[in-house]
């Protein structure tokens, strides 16, 4: 189990220049936007735009804090979501644009690149055991209170902006058991691996 502090997460500016991003955890360690397998972050969105795209990356979408957005990707009708929506995945080299219902958002983005990784991103309100099915990794996330950890090695407590990176082989005991009020997301993550005989 790798605990994450928010007061140790760096931000840095979109990709496309229109605001900030605060990374909670990328994978490889230290990889640059062009050369992630994963990467969850959180961003604040202070204005209508468009989102940056990201080339052969798949991505979910959360908002944890603020009225919500709409979103419209591609050509399709325009998604609503605010803090008690579910995820909405789409592909991050689809057009996407946001139009905020009623002032600034912070969003919740989990990313993995297309063909090497897949991910589920799951909003969690009550306690849950930590099912990675198959499933390698799982980051929980605190967007809203906080939440404790329970596994064989102890508890710990994971704070506003804190997560945790948990892997199937050591941590699949662990039970997510957020406080009252608290909102905490689950996203699971899984390497694509080559299948015998293939190219």
């Amino acid at each position: 189990m790798r605990i994450i502090r928010a007061a140790d997460c760096s931000t840095t500016p979109w990709k496309n220049g229109g605001g900030e991003t605060t990374e909670i955890a990328v994978e490889p360690a230290n990889a640059s936007l062009d050369a992630f397998d994963w990467r969850i972050s959180v961003a604040r969105v202070a204005s209508d735009g468009p989102f940056s795209e990201f080339a052969g990356i798949d991505r979910s979408l959360a908002v944890a804090k603020g009225r919500g957005l709409a979103l419209t990707i591609g050509d399709a009708a325009e998604i609503v979501l605010d803090e008690i929506s579910e995820p909405i995945p789409f592909a991050g080299d689809t057009p996407t644009s946001a139009r905020l219902l009623a002032g600034a958002i912070t969003d919740l983005n989990v990313m993995t690149r297309r063909g090497r990784f897949v991910h589920q991103l799951r909003r969690l309100s009550g306690p849950s055991n930590c099912v990675f099915a198959d499933h390698g990794v799982a980051a929980v996330v605190v967007v809203s209170g906080e939440a404790s950890l329970i596994a064989p090695q102890g508890t710990v407590t994971l704070m506003l902006g804190d997560a945790a990176i948990l892997e199937a082989a050591a941590d699949a005991s662990c039970r997510i058991v957020p406080a009252a009020g608290t909102v905490c997301y689950l996203a699971l993550l899984s390497e694509i691996r080559s299948q015998p005989g293939s190219a």
